[in-house]
């Protein structure tokens, strides 16, 4: 089934890290709640192609930071209010609607910082630091072989 990605209709607009596997866990779940409505629009981060200008100018190291999300006025949130947010949209906000109390909000926010923190190093994956230098050895890699693509000689 594919999703509904060609519309204008789009509640919020999620950035994930299509890499990590418990982001996928997450982003498959809310995908299968969003039944083709087309009301989040799903924006991966790690895909080659991500393209900063066209969401709200968030940097692949910024979005690699915490989550991100855009709503339909341009406005940038992050962090639980992400989950709030999506959830709320999707007709399930009472699973984060604890978090809406201020210290309970507080105290989610924190472990949400810490989670973000560490989830690299925790699913296996690395540094930020090596992350970032691989996805550049690779963006110049395919700058060198476009250039190519009109006909030079590769040796």
């Amino acid at each position: 089934m594919l999703q509904k990605t060609d519309t204008n209709d789009w509640k919020i607009k999620l950035l994930y890290d299509g890499d990590c596997p418990l982001c996928m866990r997450e982003v498959n779940f809310l995908r299968k709640k969003d039944n083709n409505r087309g009301l989040i629009l799903f924006v991966n981060i790690a895909s080659d192609d991500y393209c900063p200008s066209e969401n709200a100018n968030i940097d692949f190291k910024t979005a690699m930071g915490r989550i991100h999300a855009i709503l339909p006025d341009g406005k940038v949130i992050q962090n639980i209010e992400v989950f709030r947010r999506t959830y709320d949209i999707l007709g399930m906000g009472w699973v984060y609607a604890i978090t809406r109390l201020p210290v309970i909000g507080k105290l989610a926010d924190i472990l949400y910082g810490l989670w973000a923190d560490y989830r690299l190093f925790l699913t296996g994956r690395g540094t930020l630091e090596s992350i970032l230098t691989e996805r550049h050895k690779k963006s110049l890699l395919k700058q060198a072989l476009h250039q190519c693509d009109s006909g030079c000689e590769v040796k």
